[in-house]
């Protein structure tokens, strides 16, 4: 077991445990989040919190901790990983991985994706163990591995499906959204309840190979290609509104426009606005990926281009497939076959967990408000709502750091976050934790 640090206040805790955090490296692949989850299970059984490690290998194992519940009420999970992205040393100010507070903010991979979240986690959950809190049901921290590449199971998704019982809330806090901000006179803070599902597809175009020095006597896929491509580039679905986005606008400009007129109406408060709503209101179809000849002085016959396509929640490809097949046309010879599916859901907004949101952000900024949005990409959250319906919000929120600057620092380099947002992110979680299953 760790020692634990000597601390001065709940503040000084969770940057203290931040730093420690950031100095395991757990860059996924290969992640290795193992040493997280024994640096966790430290620290919360320290501070009498019952911890449980469930790995499908043993250098992968995710943590699950829990205040039990009287067994009268609803049980609530702070929802988090503790694995990241690469980092090159080369592009930072400092080590990615020193873990140093400089000017009030704590510098390393991970600060703001999101082990600041684990760590105001963890904190939430053992100062309420320490205060001696008894919730109705279940208050329950869980720490997973490999949600940034996801593929090979390692996470939550496992735990759904082989350790239900661990995970299952009817609850839940997870990263996503919980930024400030100032959109004309409102002040609103964000809090993600859907996301968009991730349902990326592979164009295959046939022509057919010869030497490169005479192409006149063959039939260049990749230029075949390069025009179904443009043909994407240049498409724009017809928009539609969504409950989450009819939300964001009635609450930033007082009505719902129209959808074609949605991204205009925003953009009069603010462009940032205008930039979360735009991905909202229709399918989006990005070429990334393109592969062809394996050499040069040879016109390929086979064409491969990925797309990576978000599609709204509750949109399915077998409906989205027509679209693309007429934006594509029928004078080109190609085969479309989807890759993959995950994400697309929604949870409601008339509930506790929403009252809590609510709540929150009027006692902490009196005037400011809550309001929904939908996430254009996907989080972990998705894995419980389908397992469990568990209703699973995204929101840690932040009044410090502004949004467009954490926005370049996710995924990027001198990625930090101030400990004020780590302050108010806890405060949050603590608040929470009271409020539903108290």
């Amino acid at each position: 077991m760790l020692p634990r640090v000597a601390v001065t206040s709940l503040r000084d805790e969770v940057a203290d445990l931040l730093c420690r955090l950031i100095r395991v490296d757990t860059t996924n692949p290969p992640g290795n989040e193992t040493a997280a989850a024994e640096l966790l299970r430290g620290y919360l059984e320290g501070n009498g919190v019952h911890c449980e490690l469930y790995a499908r290998v043993p250098e992968r194992a995710s943590l699950v901790a829990r205040i039990p519940g009287r067994g009268d009420g609803p049980t609530l999970l702070l929802l988090s990983h503790t694995d990241v992205v690469l980092a090159d040393p080369a592009e930072w100010s400092v080590s990615p991985f020193a873990g140093e507070v400089r000017d009030g903010q704590v510098w390393g991979r991970g600060a703001l994706d999101m082990k600041g979240q684990v760590a105001a986690n963890a904190v939430a959950i053992a100062s309420l163990a320490r205060e001696g809190f008894r919730p109705a049901g279940d208050l329950i921290f869980a720490a997973t591995a490999d949600e940034e590449v996801g593929d090979d199971g390692f996470g939550l998704s496992w735990l759904c499906e082989q350790h239900p019982d661990a995970v299952r809330c009817d609850y839940a806090i997870n990263e996503g959204a919980g930024d400030r901000l100032q959109l004309g006179d409102k002040v609103v803070y964000l809090c993600s309840t859907a996301e968009k599902c991730t349902a990326p597809f592979r164009i295959l175009v046939h022509g057919r190979s010869g030497h490169a020095s005479m192409p006149a006597i063959a039939d260049n896929a990749l230029v075949k290609a390069a025009r179904l491509v443009e043909r994407l580039a240049q498409y724009r679905p017809e928009p539609q509104l969504q409950q989450e986005v009819e939300a964001f606008l009635r609450a930033v400009l007082g009505e719902v426009p129209s959808p074609g007129s949605a991204v205009a109406r925003a953009r009069t408060l603010h462009p940032t606005a205008a930039e979360l709503i735009e991905p909202l209101l229709s399918p989006t179809f990005a070429p990334t990926m393109i592969s062809a000849s394996p050499k040069r002085n040879v016109i390929p016959a086979l064409c491969e281009v990925d797309v990576d396509c978000r599609l709204l929640p509750g949109q399915h490809p077998h409906l989205v497939e027509p679209l693309v097949r007429a934006v594509l046309g029928g004078d080109i010879d190609y085969e479309l076959e989807w890759l993959d599916l995950q994400g697309g859901t929604r949870s409601a907004l008339d509930t506790p967990l929403w009252d809590a949101v609510e709540s929150f952000v009027v006692q902490s900024e009196p005037g400011a408000h809550a309001v929904p949005i939908s996430s254009a990409g996907f989080t972990d959250s998705h894995w419980l709502r389908e397992a469990f319906g568990t209703v699973a919000y995204g929101f840690f929120p932040a009044r410090t750091m502004p949004f467009d600057l954490a926005v370049q620092l996710i995924h990027s380099a001198d990625e930090r976050v101030p400990v004020d947002d780590l302050e108010l992110g806890l405060d949050w979680l603590r608040h929470a934790a009271r409020t539903v299953c108290g």
